[in-house]
């Protein structure tokens, strides 16, 4: 059990420095007026990943970190840290929720069922960051930068979030699915018994 523990903490630290890599020098950043910007990433297939193999909270803590770090080195996006540290890890949380608590999918070997409730927690973590984000975004923006930027920026953030979300769900799944025969054959693959 220890070594387990030790492999996803390490696991860990791998998920956040692909999530700092992918979201730091994969992104096509988009500028906004007011030297704000958005951009489109695959950050969040990442930490969608990292929630499905090691579970909500390890998956959760590898993505925020890593793109929080990618934020605190990024001028334009420092500010926003804090908040990218929450929904990053809200993400891996209630990807963990729906996958391995109410999907067990770590407990049974029929795949169209994996398949499924994957895709259903994929949906789920990434459709509440395509609420929450522009959401949480515009009032901090609203307390920040001041009104006319945050009502700007809103309009752009639905729309990269949204394509970022499909994205990220269809990465996602794609790569978990690819990648859990060959986990359980390295013997790498966790049965995740919490989120």
């Amino acid at each position: 059990m220890k070594n387990e523990k030790i492999q996803k903490l390490v696991l860990t630290g791998v998920f956040a420095a692909l999530s700092y890599v992918i979201f730091t020098f994969l992104q096509f950043k988009i500028p906004l007026p007011g030297g704000d910007a958005t951009s489109i990433h695959l950050g969040n297939a990442v930490c969608v990943l990292g929630a499905l193999i090691l579970g909500g909270v390890y998956g959760g803590i590898g993505g925020a970190i890593g793109m929080t770090i990618g934020d605190l080195f990024d001028p334009v996006y420092v500010i926003y840290a804090p908040k990218t540290f929450v929904l990053k890890l809200c993400i891996g949380l209630i990807t963990g929720l729906i996958a391995h608590k109410i999907g067990k999918i770590t407990h049974t070997n029929d795949k169209s069922a994996v398949l499924k409730w994957v895709i259903l927690a994929a949906i789920a973590g990434l459709g509440f960051n395509v609420i929450a984000d522009p959401l949480v975004g515009y009032f901090y923006k609203l307390v920040i930068l001041g009104k006319p930027a945050a009502e700007v920026a809103l309009a752009w953030n639905v729309a990269s979030t949204s394509i970022n979300a499909v994205i990220s769900a269809i990465v996602s799944v794609v790569v978990y699915m690819a990648l859990r025969p060959a986990l359980k054959r390295a013997g790498m693959f966790f049965t995740v018994k919490n989120i």
